[in-house]
């Protein structure tokens, strides 16, 4: 896969395992509590910026899309701070059986008529 995605360099692509967003949240909470305890950041410095500094996919932006499958209609535990704005698209049918046409039909409703305002 590496080399067949070597010139793709407009997505990227994130695969978490044995991953949970609630204890995300409690180490970046931690760590910006030691830094307080340490006097290394003034409590009122916590803004929304520094909490995703502390968070895991610190080195990507937040999902604009997230695809959920297997006929779920939850986000269960993934990605809670990070999907407050995503769009988000439920399949009837596990990862496995997904084709082609379905993440084109996703990716053309997005593209169509969706308006982002990120809770403006």
């Amino acid at each position: 896969m590496v080399d067949e995605t070597r010139n793709c360099t407009g997505l990227t692509m994130n695969i978490c395992l044995s991953y949970g967003s609630r204890g995300e949240i409690v180490e970046a909470t931690k760590s910006i509590a030691k830094d307080i305890e340490k006097r290394a950041i003034d409590i009122n410095s916590i803004d929304e910026e520094l909490f995703q500094s502390r968070l895991l996919t610190c080195h990507s932006g937040d999902p604009d899309v997230l695809i959920r499958t297997s006929g779920e209609v939850r986000i269960s535990n993934f990605l809670l701070w990070q999907l407050a704005y995503s769009e988000m698209f439920f399949l009837d049918k596990p990862w496995p059986a997904v084709e082609k046409e379905d993440l084109l039909r996703v990716i053309r409703t997005y593209a169509k008529g969706r308006i982002r305002r990120f809770g403006k």
